[in-house]
């Protein structure tokens, strides 16, 4: 990562930013994520029980590189993926909407710290705690959101020339967005029914950065760097909607991406046009 800052800098410093004829063209792509998450606290709440967890660790769950997986459009829902389209207002500035699709899983086994109450479970897990040592085992706690950690969002984003090789164009991007979280999370609670819809439990804000190589005017890779915030306090945990979870965590993530540029008009004296 660091070697690639250095290399934008130096092309930055020697090229400068040059003029994109971008003003009214549209965009779209297709990717893929690697994600993290900070550790996180987490409250559970129902007609029985008021806990909390704290430090709770997660990762994220990536698919296996397999050509099946990640090419095939019956597939296209499994890895971790984000999907964008945008519309250049100007020639520097863009406005875009998309989907971050994460996947969050619990780490199990893991011993953290409880406190509150748990009654009438007909579990192991009935008494009352404070700041007690747990260990999150299955019979007590499975926590997933895996299909997934879905993060809609619109972004603002400017755009940078800072190569131009002819048939082949390197830019800068960079850009701060806002969203909600609309995920579908897999929760077993002390031998509870899991629920598993999609239910809408928060929102998001996040900024990223990216390098962009266009190739023969209309297509392009994508690597970017994405970091945000994520608060949601309405999570469903199970069939009953008195039962509800709530958490809060900072994210990163890394992503690849490949799609196209478009321009649904063709410009007056441009001998393109689509």
């Amino acid at each position: 990562m660091k070697n690639i800052i250095i290399i934008i800098l130096l092309l930055c410093t020697t090229y400068g930013f040059s003029q994109n004829n971008n003003k009214g063209k549209f965009y779209i792509y297709w990717g893929w994520n690697r994600a993290w998450y900070s550790n996180s606290d987490i409250s559970f709440k129902g007609n029985n029980y008021d806990f909390s967890l704290e430090d709770v660790v997660a990762k994220d769950r990536q698919s296996k590189f397999e050509v099946d997986t990640y090419l095939n459009p019956a597939n296209i829902s499994i890895p971790q993926y984000n999907y964008r389209i945008g519309y250049f207002i100007n020639n520097n500035y863009n406005i875009s909407i998309g989907m971050d699709h994460m996947k969050y899983v619990l780490v199990q086994d893991q011993i953290v710290k409880i406190s509150g109450n748990i009654n009438d479970t007909s579990t192991i897990y009935n008494g009352t705690y404070s700041n007690n040592d747990i260990a999150l085992k299955g019979d007590f706690l499975k926590f997933e959101h895996t299909d997934g950690l879905n993060y809609a969002n619109i972004e603002f984003r400017r755009f940078d020339e800072i190569l131009d090789l002819n048939k082949i164009k390197v830019n800068l991007t960079e850009g701060l967005g806002g969203g909600i979280l609309y995920p579908r999370t897999n929760v077993t609670l002390l031998n509870n029914e899991t629920n598993d819809e999609f239910h809408l439990a928060g929102f998001g804000l996040s900024g990223v950065a990216g390098l962009n190589v266009e190739f023969f005017r209309y297509f392009f890779l994508q690597a970017e760097l994405k970091g945000g915030y994520i608060n949601m306090p309405d999570i469903r945990t199970t069939k009953s909607t008195s039962d509800k979870a709530k958490q809060s965590f900072f994210f990163a993530q890394y992503n690849v991406e490949f799609g196209f540029t478009f321009n649904l008009l063709k410009k007056k004296n441009s001998p393109y046009k689509i």
